[in-house]
């Protein structure tokens, strides 16, 4: 079952040998129990399937999200992880009617909403005011887990296209929800850098460093402030930090890669 938890291993027997027992149920009730035991099935292998893509198994996750549109095909959070899926494999044909279609069937699934505006704000610049759209759409929704993340992704896709004012009233806005969220802090920061306040961003990285345990993105953020700053040394002490213990993440690929923006 390769390395499942324990609890949706459990989840996957119930439906297994449900599926294998016999009830003596009028029609009716057969027909609605099946459906029953479909979306269940469709449920728990989606969270089977997001739980290898983020731990970068991501033939496994395309293995568990295809059982998952066997059982149901019209469950909207499968198309949001498929979407994400397609997304990393470069596939933005394939992401886009992904998205569009988990929309399609759920239109006020804000979870689809936010990964929906991601994608648009990173692979599909033309559509960046929809992206804000969907970001608002998530963020807005009293039932909705995270809108810090949602307005944050928004202040990140404005400072993208360089509209500061924007950019500072979402992350501002994420931070009020909860203080101290680590993508709207460091979007501050960012938003000072790209505006020249080198000195300001210096400041706030160095408080972060203090309060904070080193993180992947707070330690690039530090090297972009000292190469705008021409700080050599101070820039590679913190590339070697990223690269000795956070190797694997996508900030030290960036860096390997020269890619500081």
């Amino acid at each position: 079952m390769r390395n499942i938890s324990a609890w949706i291993y459990s989840l996957l027997l119930v439906i297994w040998f449900g599926g294998c027992v016999q009830q003596p149920i009028e029609g009716g009730l057969l027909v609605q129990d099946n459906s029953a035991r479909a979306f269940q099935s469709a449920k728990i292998h989606t969270e089977l399937a997001a739980e290898y893509f983020y731990r970068g198994q991501v033939d496994v996750a395309i293995e568990e999200i295809t059982e998952a549109l066997k059982a149901q095909s019209n469950y909207a959070p499968a198309y949001n992880v498929l979407g994400l899926i397609n997304m990393t494999l470069n596939d933005d044909k394939k992401a886009l009617e992904s998205f569009e279609r988990g929309l399609r069937i759920s239109p006020k699934n804000s979870e689809i909403h936010n990964n929906f505006g991601w994608f648009l704000c990173q692979r599909v610049p033309a559509r960046m005011d929809g992206a804000i759209n969907h970001f608002l759409i998530a963020a807005k929704d009293p039932l909705y887990l995270t809108p810090e993340m949602s307005y944050s992704n928004a202040g990140i896709c404005e400072l993208k296209r360089q509209n500061y004012h924007e950019a500072r009233s979402y992350f501002n806005k994420a931070l009020s929800l909860q203080p101290g969220y680590l993508p709207a802090a460091i979007g501050l920061i960012d938003l000072d850098l790209q505006s020249g306040f080198l000195a300001e961003a210096k400041t706030k990285i160095l408080l972060m460093l203090q309060n904070n345990a080193p993180a992947p993105e707070i330690l690039l953020m530090a090297i972009k402030i000292e190469h705008a700053m021409g700080n050599q040394l101070a820039e590679d002490s913190y590339s070697y930090q990223l690269q000795k213990h956070f190797p694997e993440s996508k900030e030290a690929a960036a860096i390997r890669e020269g890619k500081l923006q």
